[in-house]
């Protein structure tokens, strides 16, 4: 009796550690190997197999046994024992498989067993039978068949999470996909908008005929600049204003044009470039006054040298300083230049 207390504590043992061990079970083959060994070792048996319903068939996924079994084998439900389990919704157990006209002699005769067990997976809807197998002919008991079925048991419960958690991961990969779509659509649109609007802004900004700044350009670049200039503590600004003279005739646009390559070309892209309208100009710079406009008429008269027709410019200057207002200055500049100072 104290063998038979002990054998039974020791089988709950294990079959309390194969429910732990199924609870945290992520995949059918986690749980695989989890059944086989727990099967085998609750009712001493030399070999176990881990079963799944396959549609009208039968397949062996894994297996533990003293010599090889039907593990990858795929049988016909109506004619393996396994099948009759889960069609049945019950447990068999087979003392002598040669006596018994369910078992499929020619598949068992290869092999070693004499006795079995077979418990369905699920009571309800059986999806799959836990197989136990021995090489002495016997008779499993009823608390043998009780502690295989209460595994079968907890292993349909695992098998059921498992699903629940490849559903789960599915819908969350869907999800991020779906995210990841949806955050490339809207990035996508942010940069057509974005790309709209300074489009639209440099069209604002932007002095149709000459491609230099306009009024509202020059106001907006001027400001960046003087806040530059106010950090860097540097008092060297100057305002050039530039009139092209003899604007009237057909050629008009194209001096125009030629008056803003010629800026381009003498001063950097960080200078404030303006054309205020007509044939006023406006070069928002650094340097001393004499020096930066003698070197501006003498880059003109080498621009002009062998020319068609020579471009006229006025030039003239303003001093500012950091903390002047851009507007008051291009004001005081288009005065200057159109009053010929």
């Amino acid at each position: 009796m104290e063998g038979f207390a002990v054998s039974h504590e020791r089988n709950l043992e294990c079959l309390v550690r194969a429910v732990q061990e199924l609870s945290l079970a992520r995949d059918l083959d986690r749980i695989a190997e989890i059944v086989r060994s727990a099967a085998r070792e609750l009712v001493n048996a030399d070999g176990a197999t881990f079963v799944l319903r396959d549609d009208d068939r039968c397949f062996y996924k894994d297996e533990d046994a003293i010599s090889p079994l039907w593990k990858g084998l795929r049988f016909p439900i109506e004619s393996c024992i396994s099948g009759w389990a889960m069609i049945n919704c019950e447990p068999v157990v087979v003392e002598d498989i040669y006596r018994d006209p369910r078992i499929p002699h020619d598949a068992y005769r290869p092999t070693f067993v004499k006795s079995l067990v077979m418990v369905p997976i699920r009571r309800l809807s059986p999806v799959g039978a836990i197989g136990t197998y021995w090489a002495d002919q016997r008779r499993a008991g009823e608390r043998e068949v009780a502690l295989l079925q209460a595994l079968a048991d907890s292993t349909s419960v695992a098998m059921e999470n498992v699903q629940l958690y490849r559903e789960l991961e599915q819908r969350v990969e869907d999800r991020t996909r779906d995210l990841v779509t949806a955050n490339r659509l809207l990035y996508d649109e942010a940069c057509e908008r974005e790309r709209v609007e300074q489009g639209a802004l440099r069209l604002e900004m932007t002095d149709e005929l000459s491609g230099l700044n306009n009024r509202i350009g020059f106001l907006r670049q001027a400001e960046s600049a003087l806040q530059d200039a106010r950090r860097r503590g540097d008092s060297r600004l100057l305002l050039l204003h530039l009139v092209l003279e003899g604007l009237d005739g057909l050629d008009g646009e194209a001096r125009v044009m030629a008056v803003a390559r010629f800026l381009r070309e003498r001063f950097g892209q960080g200078e404030c470039l303006a054309r205020l309208g007509g044939g006023v100009f406006l070069v928002l710079t650094r340097g001393e006054p004499e020096s930066v406009t003698r070197r501006l008429r003498a880059a003109l008269d080498s621009a002009n040298a062998g020319a068609r027709r020579p471009l006229a410019l006025r030039i003239g200057h303003l001093g500012c300083g950091v903390d002047d207002d851009p507007q008051r200055l291009m004001r005081q500049a288009e005065d200057a230049a159109l009053a010929g100072d």
